[in-house]
């Protein structure tokens, strides 16, 4: 990020006093203006239901950016200059009438509708049509306006479609940012270079040089307080028809003819059409269904899945999912892809496994066979950074050829220590407001995931059989052991 944006942008942030909007939004927000990225006559309308009026939201806005951006990045001066673009407006956001007031608000501040409009529906998915009939009606937008919605987008196919369609009548698809957090990370986008701008991983990039590839996506903490949300979605649907799909598209594509968006969704688009469906008499040795019960957590003893506050003690949603893909296409014929993610695993991680194959012929110590096979370990967190794994001689003159396995390392806050590493909502909310798409998923992505994972829901609703049970602390059911043993390998932790 270097230069001052120079397209000035209203934007308008529904939901403005809910959790993803005070948690990440607001700083994503104040930490452009720190950079000076965001124009001068930039402006944000914050609406909420709430009875509260500007000066009350600004306060409760500053005292939540002192708690949630890190001490040696918070500027009380910075704060308080960003908040004054940020105005409160009480809003019911089905009160078609009531829209009126965003005309007004438009049209204040001497800018004659001169900035760029942002509409950001930072509220359940159920709202968004509600939302862009209303805005229609009172005729706040215009055919350049951008709108921004948060995955996921329904619960399956037809509920996804549903919502699409709503939001389809009122805004074409070249208008429409659908966010995928996992996207605006760092790694994640590098993982485009990597791959594209390197012959030494690109020439090597398929069932030829790499045997499988693992994507973990673990986290320590529980429901934190979301049991309504989370039961009715599992994990499944929370985080692989979201960010993990994603991912293994960003592995999996072919090169794209370049780097505008189209080109980019169009080679994720060929992959999840390419993705084995997964049939009931797969499910036993391609799938993995877990819950979590009592355990500890980081040296703490932890509840249940069931004895969580507000716990429907007969629920089978699944907190663990482990899964063996296959994609039927040239490139990956043969490579399987393990991936999995559950709540109340050992450690919070997320790190993509790239594992090659051995060279074709041994020469080395019968004994040390196992270490032959580079593995390129790609981090999203905590520490974001990639790690090859390779051999080289160990050291002494007694050790003779003696091999030792140690890492080619980037650590990128090592690295590049002089730079401050963006969360994933700046780089987001940054192209957006330039108006690219690259980051963002296409309805067509959405809803070829949602074809893939409703069948595997499907198969678990007809089967009938709960999930199996893992201690809190460990990493998931003894059967996602089982699952990539059975091939002859190990989860990397586990190697």
């Amino acid at each position: 990020m270097v230069n001052r944006i120079t397209n000035r942008c209203d934007i308008m942030l529904f939901g403005a006093l809910g959790d993803l909007a005070q948690r990440k939004l607001f700083p994503a927000f104040y930490q452009l203006e720190r950079a000076g990225l965001l124009a001068n006559d930039s402006r944000i309308l914050a609406l909420a239901r709430r009875e509260l009026d500007t000066a009350a939201v600004r306060k409760q806005l500053l005292e939540r950016l002192e708690q949630s951006v890190k001490p040696e990045e918070f500027d009380r001066s910075v704060a308080e200059a960003f908040l004054q673009r940020v105005e409160y407006q009480v809003l019911d956001f089905q009160d078609e009438k009531a829209f009126g007031v965003l005309n007004d608000w438009r049209e204040g501040g001497n800018c004659e509708r001169s900035n760029e409009l942002i509409v950001y529906m930072a509220t359940p998915p159920a709202m968004y049509g509600v939302i862009a009939r209303n805005l229609r009606s009172a005729s706040c937008c215009t055919e350049k306006t951008r709108v921004v919605v948060e995955k996921p987008i329904g619960h399956d196919l037809e509920s996804s479609r549903v919502i699409n369609d709503e939001l389809g009548e009122v805004y074409k698809e070249s208008q429409l940012f659908r966010i995928d957090h996992y996207l605006g990370k760092e790694t994640v986008q590098n993982l485009i270079a990597l791959r594209f701008a390197n012959n030494l991983f690109a020439s090597q990039w398929d069932q030829n040089h790499i045997s499988h590839v693992e994507i973990t996506v673990a986290e320590s903490v529980g429901i934190e307080g979301r049991w309504g949300y989370f039961d009715k979605a599992g994990q499944i649907r929370d985080m692989i028809q979201n960010h993990m799909l994603q991912l293994l598209c960003l592995i999996a594509m072919d090169p794209p003819s370049d780097l505008s968006a189209d080109s980019i969704r169009d080679e994720k688009v060929k992959v999840l059409k390419a993705l084995r469906t997964i049939t009931p008499d797969m499910m036993e040795s391609y799938v993995v269904r877990g819950q979590y019960t009592a355990g500890t957590s980081i040296g703490k003893p932890v509840p249940g899945y069931l004895e969580e506050e507000g716990a429907n003690k007969r629920s089978e949603t699944e907190t663990f999912v482990a899964l063996k893909v296959e994609i039927d296409n040239w490139r990956w014929s043969g490579v399987p892809f393990y991936i999995r993610t559950g709540k109340r695993l050992p450690e919070k991680l997320s790190q993509i496994i790239i594992h090659f194959k051995p060279a074709p012929h041994y020469i080395f110590d019968p004994d040390q066979k196992h270490l032959a096979n580079n593995k390129l370990i790609i981090r999203l967190q905590p520490d974001e950074g990639m790690s090859l794994k390779i051999l080289t001689k160990d050291q002494g003159l007694h050790k003779g050829m003696r091999l030792r396995q140690g890492p080619l390392e980037l650590t990128f806050s090592e690295t590049f220590e002089a730079e401050r590493i963006p969360d994933a909502y700046e780089r987001l909310l940054w192209e957006i407001m330039k108006g690219n798409q690259y980051l963002f998923v296409r309805r067509d992505e959405v809803e070829y995931a949602w074809r893939w994972v409703d069948q595997i829901i499907r198969n678990w609703s007809d089967g009938g059989d709960p999930p199996k049970r893992y201690a809190a602390g460990t990493w998931g059911p003894v059967a996602s052991i089982a699952m990539i043993t059975r091939d002859g390998r190990s989860w990397y932790e586990d190697a």
